[in-house]
């Protein structure tokens, strides 16, 4: 609750008005600075009544690609028996307040509004709480309170279209690496029966050894699989514009582009970071189409999204996407220790047969590091966004592509697909 200027005033001037009244007998004055008493103390009572307001909001859509429009549909209903009377309203959308109109408003009825969201940047804009400010008719006191929920618009990075994605190598689990798929399943795990599972896959002799119900997990070892590597290090983008790192916007772009590929076609794929943020947990599960073997990712690297929200994001809805994760990615502090960390776990766990590492040009000289992983992925290939000066062929002994921008990526991507 907060006293306007004007009532500050007028209080003053009671306690004024009272004090030379009483002390110089002029009953006027006392009955001025009663009045102005009064009206204070009205102020305050009516300021303190609680309207019963509930608030509805839908975005429509709540998931769009940078620069595609999105709007938010907003209802608040009067479900009081009184007349919500001088009521002002505004909905926070990312950085800026939207008035809402539910000026005396009616028991039963309701007020809609309909407002874009901006979608210029690519991130998570949070939307809301409504806050409604209660003023008495003399505009001495003003309560604002939060009604409703906060409700997130997920604004992805663009994705452009790939013609197909690379082949790579099937890897079986008994450490063959063919350049042709067998079109085998092999035994991978064993697991606790859960309803609906097939009898056949049962492992009679483990179930009776441990008492229950036991079932074989099978892998599909013939599927290339991707794992897509985003830099996330500010140290790596270096260069912003308008506090923006148009090299890491890039690299989101191409991300989101090779997931967006590898799922039509119906591909393993995971999506990793390599410099967790304070706010994640590291090591959360990326949700994404990934084998069963390595999830055990450790600390160095983040498989952004699954568990808590983002920082900065408090009270939204946990990413639930690879998409959603790339929209929730933020740059973190890190150097090239951080970076060797997450390589050296990537060269343990061997999450796939194709790597694909985005990066910008502060991670020039990191290079040799990653191309110390060629031995654990046969396929290896660095998208380098915002250089000034192309990378030297075959550095590190990887196939390197110097791109302006995700589109670019996209388009140097279709001409060298099988590598």
């Amino acid at each position: 609750m907060g006293i306007t200027a004007r009532g500050v005033g007028l209080l003053v001037a009671a306690v004024v008005l009272l004090g030379v009244g009483f002390r110089y007998a002029y009953p006027e004055l006392t009955v001025l600075g009663a009045a102005a008493g009064v009206a204070v103390g009205y102020a305050l009572v009516t300021a303190a009544w609680r309207p019963r307001l509930t608030v509805e909001r839908v975005a429509d859509p709540d998931r769009v690609a940078r620069g595609e429009p999105a709007a938010m549909v907003l209802t608040v209903r009067n479900t009081g028996r009184l007349r919500a009377a001088n009521l002002l309203a505004e909905d926070r959308c990312g950085g800026r307040l939207v008035p809402v109109p539910v000026l005396r408003l009616r028991p039963g009825r309701d007020t809609e509004v309909r407002y874009p969201v901006p979608t210029r940047r690519r991130g998570v804009v949070p939307v809301g709480p409504l806050r409604v400010t209660r003023r008495d008719p003399l505009g001495l006191v003003a309560l604002a309170r939060a009604y409703g929920d906060t409700a997130p618009v997920w604004v992805h990075p663009r994705i452009h279209p790939l013609s197909a994605v690379p082949t790579g190598a099937g890897r079986s689990l008994d450490g063959r690496v063919d350049s042709v798929p067998h079109g085998s399943i092999t035994f991978d795990s064993l697991r606790e029966y859960v309803v609906g599972d097939e009898l056949r896959r049962v492992h009679w002799r483990t179930s009776a050894r441990v008492g229950e119900l036991m079932v074989r997990e099978n892998v599909d070892t013939s599927l290339p699989r991707l794992v897509v590597v985003l830099d996330n290090r500010a140290a790596a983008h270096p260069d912003r514009a308008t506090e923006v790192a148009e090299s890491f916007e890039s690299g989101c772009e191409a991300a989101a582009s090779v997931v967006a590929a590898a799922i039509r076609e119906d591909l393993p794929v995971s999506l990793l970071l390599v410099a967790p943020s304070a706010e994640e947990p590291a090591g959360s599960a990326d949700g994404s189409r990934s084998p069963r073997r390595g999830r055990r990712a450790g600390p160095e690297v983040s498989r952004d999204g699954s568990g808590a929200p983002r920082g900065g994001h408090a009270g939204l809805e946990a990413p639930r996407s690879p998409l959603d994760r790339l929209a929730a990615a933020e740059l973190a502090e890190g150097g090239a220790d951080v970076l060797r960390a997450a390589l050296t776990r990537l060269r343990q766990d061997r999450l796939g047969d194709t790597l694909v590492f985005l990066t910008g040009p502060g991670a020039r000289g990191d290079l040799g590091h990653v191309g110390a992983l060629r031995g654990a992925y046969p396929s290896v290939l660095v998208g380098m966004f915002g250089a000034a000066e192309p990378t030297a062929a075959g550095a590190a002994g990887l196939v390197v592509v110097d791109a302006a921008d995700g589109a670019e990526f996209a388009a140097e991507w279709d001409g060298i697909r099988r590598w």
